[in-house]
């Protein structure tokens, strides 16, 4: 019988990161922050981890990477359209719109500004529509750019969705609180809706099921 796939989410402070397995094999979505890699690496020791799947290139969600892509011998995946973020955070300039949203922003600039993560270089490149088989788990990369122009979910067997900060859930489930594109990440919003019945995992909060995140 085929196993399914099994999602352990990895409580970072505000933030999550996630461990997708299905038997021995594992997928990882997103490294948190510095403090939290014991934590990760913890958590990914029982498995055999085959590949660590950025959301997008901020560095709350990719401090970990070069740390845990050598610890586990696992390679990195992230869209070249977030290549730049790996250069300068704030390549990719954020707004926010609500209170809430400018708190978060006002708390999260001097993070951005940092760039205090071990540089690295994306052994793999994400588009949409990818396929990660080959690493051992049913799932596919759902293009949703907005938040940044290269973020971008996981598709894990039709059933669980990790959307990174496309969608967030600080004090309620949301569209992004904050974006570099809004037009864009309304429409990848639209687009999560339209997958219909999925549990979605955020960057920031608890899981919620999918529902209608825009309303026209």
């Amino acid at each position: 019988m085929e196993m399914q796939e099994e999602v352990r989410r990895i409580r970072c402070g505000s933030g999550n990161c996630y461990l997708v397995s299905n038997g021995e094999d594992a997928v990882l979505v997103d490294t948190a922050r510095k403090k939290y890699r014991n934590k990760i690496l913890r958590a990914c020791r029982p498995f055999r981890v085959r590949l660590i799947v950025l959301t997008h290139g901020h560095i709350d969600h990719v401090q970990n990477a070069a740390f845990l892509s050598r610890e586990l011998h696992a390679p990195v995946a992230l869209s070249e359209r977030d290549a730049d973020l790996l250069r300068d955070n704030l390549a990719q300039p954020l707004e926010a719109e609500t209170l809430s949203g400018r708190l978060v922003l006002a708390a999260s600039a001097a993070l951005l500004r940092s760039m205090d993560f071990e540089p690295f270089v994306p052994d793999v490149c994400l588009a949409d529509g990818d396929a990660l088989d080959e690493y051992g788990i049913s799932a596919r990369i759902v293009f949703v750019p907005g938040h940044t122009d290269g973020s971008v979910a996981v598709d894990v067997a039709e059933r669980h969705l990790f959307v990174g900060d496309a969608l967030m859930n600080f004090l309620r489930p949301t569209v992004s609180l904050l974006y570099h594109d809004k037009s864009a990440m309304l429409e990848s919003a639209e687009k999560i809706s339209g997958l219909g019945s999925r549990k979605i995992y955020f960057g920031h909060g608890s899981p919620v099921q999918n529902r209608e995140w825009t309303r026209r």
